[in-house]
């Protein structure tokens, strides 16, 4: 026990000390050695992160952060914000202040101005940064009233807004860092001199707090890592995630297009990318009847009472398109989801626990009113094509379905390249129901993923409140984490919509429903693919997987025959004979990341063969026989090889 003066501290190791009251982190970090205390950042004191320089007064478990901590990063980033601001501050003296938060990978601030930031100005800024970062200036925290906050804020009206919705239990903090003062609830690193490795990397336009109905502010972004060379991989990456982005790619390539004056948000499917979908398409409805699934279509619009029942109005009206036509009392709105639907066909005859599973998939066309501001090529559309299905099954069957769904997602991602990480939602505080019920069946999906022998994490409280879910995060080719397949227990609209199937007691019982998507949307999908594979395509995915190339004139009918053959074996060939050079059509076929070039000149012609070009080969080719070509192709194409 400490007395009054002195307080304990206990470390992660478990081991004490008694430290006098009022000490500060940074005490705890010289009384535990020279080294800690000169690579302490801050600390955590019962598990909450304080600033180094924070008074301690009471026993407290307390741990040192160091920039090796998962804490660390959000840590120098928040504090770079404030950096940022204390620039921009000396450049703009006229910026009001909006919020400055770390994000995943960097930071950024939201400012009112006058005129948009230039790119010259964000040079000028970076650098006025690297002199605050050189004062060191120490990140010193205040409590104050929200009197003296406003007064100390009285000529930042976005500071003020966010200060009076502040409650009388709240504690209101301000940080100072050299001339620059935020109201902000911190912890920072101990001093600007502890960003050291940053870069500032674009301005855009962003509504206030979101809202578009707002003002528009200017929002800086930037990124700060702790060593040079975890900076420059990172700018490496960046430049690689440009080089790939699907927006450029997919313009490039001739795969889509989104059009304002038909509409933001509505995806526009070029012949190239059609091809595209048609294959995906196509590999997964064969692969779902394979794994017992009854393909289904329902309908685009349906009535507003479909979705009253649901109990999707009012919780998601506002994602919903405005009602359409009326017929006396009845409205009709645009699909947002499919599950509504496939619970009417499921509803349409009595059914029978003999008949479960029944499992209905559909690739099936939605509609989200999606804020201007959130959409993002095929990645965030107001238009989406769902790779839906919804199993109906006993609450017994819950295991072995998922089994089989695992199993599913495991083929489809290896099958497009993915390695992915499992995730399991479990109960939220607002989940309905009997929670014994949920708990239950978080209970046999953990099994599951067990049994399985699968790695996962679980997000406790992250499930959705009518029932737990397994997500699946898909990894690309750049490290990067994307929403997959999402596998849903749903209790509650079986209730909602009072189904039902006969049990072996020949009593109704209750179905339990599973959502369950592979892909996702087809645009989100696609549009994830053209980053992974940078446009370039595995063939079997390729919408044009060779391309004839005759070198003269005299052999375009020998050309034009081989064209024939391959598009007969089910190859998707195009025919080159343009009145340019060799050189130009094959700069222009890589340039379109064609997989295969199939180069025809008189000897060729002659002998029957042709000289094959695979690209990513460089000037590297190979004579063969046209059948082998062909037979070498098919067997890719059939096996649905990556490379």
């Amino acid at each position: 026990m400490s007395d009054k003066s002195s307080i304990t501290v206990t470390l992660p190791d478990g081991s004490s000390l008694n430290v006098p009251r009022g000490s500060t982190p940074a005490d705890v970090a010289h009384e535990i050695g020279a080294r800690l205390a000169k690579s302490a950042l801050a600390a955590k004191a019962d598990g909450a992160v304080v600033d180094l320089a924070r008074p301690l007064e009471h026993d407290v478990r307390l741990e040192i952060i160091t920039e090796k901590s998962p804490e660390a990063l959000e840590l120098l980033r928040h504090s770079a914000a404030h950096i940022l601001a204390t620039a921009v501050r000396q450049v703009r003296p006229e910026a009001k202040i909006g919020f400055g938060p770390p994000i995943e990978d960097g930071f950024y601030y939201d400012f009112e101005v006058n005129e948009p930031f230039t790119p010259e100005e964000l040079q000028e800024i970076e650098a006025r940064m690297r002199e605050v970062v050189r004062c060191n200036d120490p990140f010193e925290r205040r409590v104050v009233t929200k009197q003296e906050a406003r007064e100390l804020f009285r000529d930042d009206p976005l500071k003020l807004e966010r200060l009076e919705e502040l409650g009388p239990e709240d504690v209101i903090t301000v940080y100072r860092n050299g001339p620059f003062l935020d109201l902000c609830r911190g912890p920072h690193v101990p001093a600007t001199g502890a960003v050291q490795h940053f870069k500032l990397l674009s301005a855009a336009g962003a509504y206030w707090r979101g809202d578009e109905r707002r003002q528009m502010l200017q929002r800086i972004y930037g990124t700060a890592w702790f060593t040079e060379k975890d900076l420059e991989e990172y700018l490496h990456r960046l430049e690689e995630a440009r080089r790939r982005d699907h927006r450029r790619l997919g313009r490039e390539l001739g795969i889509f297009s989104v059009h304002p004056e038909a509409g933001a948000g509505l995806i526009h499917w070029h012949p190239r990318g059609a091809l595209i979908r048609h294959t995906i398409e196509e590999f997964l409805k064969r692969t779902l009847l394979e794994n017992g699934y009854d393909l289904v279509y329902t309908p685009h619009v349906a009535s507003e009472e479909l979705y009253r029942i649901s109990g999707h109005i009012p919780t998601f009206v506002e994602n919903m398109f405005a009602p359409m036509e009326q017929e006396g009392s009845e409205r009709f709105r645009l699909k947002p989801m499919n599950c509504p639907n496939h619970i009417m066909i499921y509803r349409s005859e009595t059914r029978s626990y003999r008949d479960l599973p029944i499992r209905y998939a559909e690739l099936g066309t939605c509609y989200r009113f999606e804020r201007s501001g959130v959409l993002h090529g095929m990645m965030r559309v107001r238009g989406f094509t769902q790779d839906d299905a919804h199993i109906f099954c006993t609450p017994e069957q819950i295991g072995d379905e998922y089994m089989r769904l695992l199993d599913l997602v495991g083929f489809m991602m290896t099958t497009f390249g993915y390695e992915y990480h499992v995730v399991l939602s479990t109960r939220p505080d607002k989940a309905i129901g009997d929670p014994a019920v949920y708990d239950a069946a978080t209970d046999e999906l953990r099994r599951v993923l067990d049994v399985r022998g699968l790695d996962y994490r679980v997000e406790e409280g992250g499930g959705a409140f009518y029932g737990p879910k397994i997500d699946i995060q898909l990894v690309d080719a750049l490290g990067r984490e994307w929403q997959g397949p999402t596998l849903q227990l749903d209790f509650n609209l079986p209730e909602r919509f009072q189904l039902e199937y006969i049990g072996a007691d020949n009593k109704p019982h209750r179905p339990v429903m599973i959502h369950r998507t592979l892909l996702g949307s087809m645009e989100r999908f696609v549009g994830g693919l053209i980053e992974h594979y940078a446009g370039a395509f595995p063939l079997w995915l390729a919408p044009e997987q060779v391309r004839v190339l005759p070198i003269t004139d005299d052999v375009r009918a020998s050309a034009a025959e081989l064209t024939d053959q391959l598009r007969r074996s089910g190859i998707r060939a195009h025919l080159d004979d343009r009145a340019e050079t060799l050189g130009y059509k094959i700069r222009e076929a890589e340039t379109l990341k064609v997989p295969c070039m199939a180069v025809i000149g008189k000897r060729e012609a002659d002998a029957g063969t042709v000289a094959v070009r695979r690209r990513g080969t460089g000037r590297k080719q190979e004579v063969m026989p046209r059948p082998e070509l062909i037979a070498r192709l098919r067997r890719e194409l059939e096996s649905r090889a990556l490379s």
